[in-house]
């Protein structure tokens, strides 16, 4: 799992919507989900998340999130990651 210059590729999902709730994660609406992208590492995948959290700031029901892609996809690299 290595990019062309070196670095371990860390793949990370970033994506958001309304919640129901703000005491919960529970989405208002499945098929209005935004899928903002998939990005290489998690710095970038953050950097996403600040600008689509900050365009949506004035609504207090929509939250977005960072997913960690590559611990779902090798979970046995995870656990030994974390000791």
């Amino acid at each position: 799992m290595a990019e062309k210059d070196g670095k371990k590729q860390l793949l990370h999902l970033v994506f958001g919507g309304e919640l129901e709730s703000l005491s919960g994660t529970r989405f208002r609406d499945l098929d209005d989900l935004d899928i903002v992208g998939i990005y290489g590492d998690y710095k970038s995948a953050e950097a996403a998340w600040r600008a689509k959290a900050q365009e949506t700031v004035d609504n207090a029901h929509m939250r977005y999130f960072i997913v960690h892609l590559h611990r779902l996809l090798d979970p046995d690299a995870a656990k030994a990651d974390r000791g």
